[in-house]
């Protein structure tokens, strides 16, 4: 372990130590929200100390056996040669944990999900398979026991939907979902299609972590607010006051509308939580490109060859194309059961993270 990885640990030890010290003394005690504060804090440090330290024990338990090894005792060498075994292979195991700990955690992996559906290139077929992935998720959403409200939707005239969005709320619902946003392609026989060719359309899906308003403040002076009478698919009026809402945000010029519910103020808070996602996500968008200008679009322009993902009824296969994953369980997929591949791409990028950790902490010697 180099150096500077060995400091980085001993700093995170400390701060612990401080944490816990801190929260024994009278003016955290009768200050509830410090207190709280603090507590989340050194929970979040406890796994990463807790590692630290019996990897500790583990290298010094392994410097005080070597004497043993040279025992002139046959019995004590070949019980310290086991011991020895057993110690070493504890070390490394928790060497790579600390790896893994020491990389920065999402701070928004606790967070709601706004789940943006839309159809891409494909007409009516695309359509249908916006309602295909909305029932995916939903289906997931319930295998976790979390929460789903859809927020705004545009259903077409044969079971589809132009565009759907949901806010999905439990524990973990971003740290499993983020990696899902991307254009999701479908390979299959429409019904309409009499001569059995098969059609390839596009879906574009947008994971966006729900914003609290203290994550993004919205000033009402920079609002635009228009009501208008909600309508159906086909122009088939919902209802006859004029309760949905279009709300505007000007020094953006982001838009977004909300009229499922009848009454307009139910309305005008769905879209603030929209708008406050859309608003968060441009900002960390804003962040990475000043990091690193390559970094692409989520979900890019909705075209067929940028996809994340393919969907191929014919064959029953999903691939996930930024991990080369292939299963032929598409019927199960689609009824919810993702989890295999969710916890591949968690994997990939856990692995990467790591990677670009150990380069940053990176030095000579032990």
């Amino acid at each position: 372990m180099s150096d500077t990885f060995l400091d980085k640990l001993t700093e995170v030890e400390f701060r612990f130590q401080e944490l816990e010290a801190a929260l024994g003394r009278a003016e955290s005690l009768s200050n509830p929200k410090e207190y709280a504060k603090l507590a989340k804090e050194r929970s979040s440090l406890e796994e990463l100390v807790t590692c630290f330290r019996a990897w500790r024990k583990t290298k010094d338990e392994i410097a005080n056996n070597k004497p043993l090894l040279e025992d002139s005792d046959p019995a004590v060498r070949e019980m310290a040669r086991e011991e020895q075994d057993t110690l070493e292979a504890n070390y490394t195991r928790l060497e790579s944990e600390l790896q893994r700990l020491l990389v920065p955690k999402d701070p928004l992996d606790d967070k709601n999900v706004l789940l943006e559906i839309r159809a891409g290139t494909g007409g009516d077929e695309a359509s249908l398979f916006v309602a295909d992935l909305y029932r995916m998720y939903t289906r997931y959403a319930e295998t976790h026991g979390w929460r789903l409200e859809t927020m705004s939707a545009s259903p077409t005239g044969l079971g589809g939907f132009k565009e759907v969005i949901s806010l999905i709320e439990g524990k973990g619902a971003y740290s499993r979902l983020k990696f899902e946003g991307g254009v999701h392609r479908v390979q299959r026989v429409p019904a309409t299609e009499a001569s059995g060719r098969i059609h390839t359309s596009a879906v574009t899906v947008a994971v966006l972590p729900e914003a609290d308003e203290v994550d993004v403040h919205i000033d009402e002076k920079d609002l635009r607010i228009d009501v208008f009478r909600s309508s159906g698919p086909g122009g088939q009026s919902v209802n006859t006051t004029d309760s949905a809402v279009r709300i505007t945000h000007l020094p953006t010029n982001l838009v977004v509308s909300c009229q499922d519910e009848k009454s307009q103020h139910k309305n005008k808070a769905k879209g603030l939580k929209i708008l406050r996602a859309r608003l968060l996500e441009r900002a960390r968008d804003e962040q990475q490109a000043a990091i690193s200008a390559s970094r692409r679009s989520m979900v890019g322009s909705g075209d067929r060859s940028e996809r994340i993902r393919t969907y191929n009824f014919p064959q029953s296969r999903l691939t996930d194309h930024r991990i080369n994953l292939t299963v032929y369980t598409l019927d199960r997929a689609l009824d919810g059961e993702i989890d295999a591949i969710v916890d591949a791409l968690n994997s990939f990028h856990q692995a990467e993270a790591l990677k670009s950790q150990s380069e940053v902490l990176s030095g000579s010697g032990e």
